[in-house]
């Protein structure tokens, strides 16, 4: 019997040693700083019932500012599904205006406590028949509608409809272990001449020694290939079928550039940019390319707006974020992949964390 109670007891010690304890996401090094991404959230704010996922994850973000020693929040795009149409109900429950309110409201916990980052996606823009753009991200979104990102604006360009705007711009952080950083936005299928400008700012004498991060909307596919395609995008029609709004045929957007044309004409023959970060297309991707100068650039894809019950009927993407954790060492990176949505609970905590290879990883800077 004593025989059969120890057999036990070790039996039971094994499974309870052989479970991992769950942990909250922490830095593996304390001197570390860190990003947070959030992917593409047009699936989370076009249903009533999906709003609640994003606004767990952005209190998370508030939660954990310090503990990650959170520095900045970026977002890749698509912020909402409908820019201006009065939905009745296809594809979303919510109309343009309270998407936008939604997007607005959720971000907004973080105004005066983290600068952030949110660009503006296709989806986010509205066109004419000549591919002109039009979007309601200034009503929602001005320079000083974070405290902080009115601190930090160090330049800013003007929208396809020739107002400035924070869909282009360059915030500055200085001092992050002794680094300074240039975080560059760029509008979705950037104009040419918002490439112009952008290369114009990184080639300024005063951020020679800058390390730079851009973040783009579409830029890298799933499978690790710039996108190449041109760009076009649709108009609504003033016509519901079975309740269907029907599009137009898509128009190109005039002197607009592809992820590869972005590559060429500013990312390739800049000195100092190290990282993009874009959305867009579902999945993640990764690659690593030599600039004109020699130094490497990393390249990401995240977008989880297909995980979760996939794009139309889904809960938005599953909570998944990423952080994007910069070591002391100035040239260490490394990210995790996590979802607070699984993590609030014991029951899901297990699937908390992606740890596959493309989801867990580390990459350099240059020197």
């Amino acid at each position: 019997m004593k025989k059969n109670i120890s057999i036990l007891l070790l039996l039971l010690s094994a499974v309870i040693f052989g479970q991992e304890k769950f942990q909250e996401p922490k830095l593996d090094n304390q001197k570390s700083w860190s990003i947070i991404l959030i992917p593409d959230t047009q699936n989370y704010v076009k249903w009533n019932r999906n709003q609640p996922i994003l606004d767990l994850m952005v209190r998370w973000i508030e939660d954990n500012i310090s503990p990650l020693n959170i520095k900045m929040v970026c977002q890749v795009g698509d912020l909402v599904e409908h820019n201006n149409i009065l939905n009745q109900g296809y594809d979303g429950d919510q109309s343009a205006d309270d998407q936008w309110k939604s997007i607005q409201s959720i971000l907004g916990r973080l105004n005066g406590k983290v600068p952030y980052v949110a660009a503006t996606g296709n989806h986010d823009f509205s066109i004419n028949g000549e591919g002109r753009r039009f979007s309601r991200y200034n009503e929602f979104f001005p320079s000083n509608f974070n405290s902080l990102n009115q601190k930090y604006l160090a330049q800013n360009f003007f929208n396809d409809a020739g107002a400035p705007s924070m869909e282009n711009s360059v915030l500055e952080l200085k001092g992050l272990n002794g680094q300074d950083y240039l975080f560059l936005s760029l509008e979705f299928a950037p104009r040419d001449k918002t490439l112009e400008w952008a290369k114009k700012v990184l080639d300024m004498p005063q951020y020679k020694n800058h390390k730079s991060i851009l973040i783009t909307h579409a830029f890298l596919n799933e499978k690790d290939k710039r996108t190449e395609k041109a760009n076009s995008w649709f108009m609504y029609e003033p016509f519901l079928v079975n309740n269907v709004p029907q599009k137009s045929k898509t128009i190109v957007l005039p002197e607009s550039n592809n992820g590869e044309q972005i590559w060429q004409k500013l990312i390739q023959p800049s000195q100092n940019l190290e990282l993009v970060l874009s959305g867009h297309i579902s999945g993640e991707g990764f690659r690593v390319d030599s600039n004109n100068y020699g130094k490497n650039v990393n390249q990401m894809l995240f977008d989880m707006q297909s995980e979760g019950g996939g794009h139309r009927d889904g809960n938005g993407g599953d909570g998944w974020l990423r952080i994007i954790e910069f070591y002391p060492d100035n040239k260490t990176v490394k990210v995790k992949t996590y979802s607070p949505l699984f993590g609030i609970s014991p029951v899901t905590q297990k699937n908390a964390y992606k740890t596959d290879p493309r989801n867990e990883f580390t990459f350099k800077l240059s020197e």
